[in-house]
C-alpha cells in the first residue's frame, strides 16, 4: 500500500463512525495519481466538513505527501 492511500485511509477510518465501511483506490494517471475514497453515506458529512473543510485538509495533506515522492495527487469523494 502506498503512504497516500494509507495516510488518507488511516485519517477517514477515525474521522468516521463505520470505519469498517471506508474504501480507498489508487487509480495512476497519466499526468497525476487519483485516490479515491469511499464511505458510509451518514459519514459523507463528516468527511466533507462544514464548507469542504475537512477535504480540504485531506487534500492538503495528501499533496504533502505526494510532493515527498515527486509525484501529483488527487483525491476524489465517491
Amino acid at each position: 500500500m502506498s503512504d497516500m492511500k494509507y495516510t488518507i485511509e488511516y485519517i477517514a477510518r477515525r474521522l468516521v463512525q463505520d470505519p469498517d465501511a471506508v474504501r480507498v483506490r489508487e487509480l495512476p494517471g497519466v499526468n497525476a495519481t487519483i485516490i479515491e475514497l469511499s464511505v458510509a453515506p451518514d459519514d459523507m458529512g463528516r468527511v466533507i466538513g462544514k464548507g469542504g473543510q475537512v477535504v480540504n485538509a485531506l487534500r492538503t495533506l495528501l499533496g504533502i505527501v505526494a510532493a515527498k515522492q515527486g509525484k501529483r495527487v488527487m483525491l476524489e469523494i465517491v
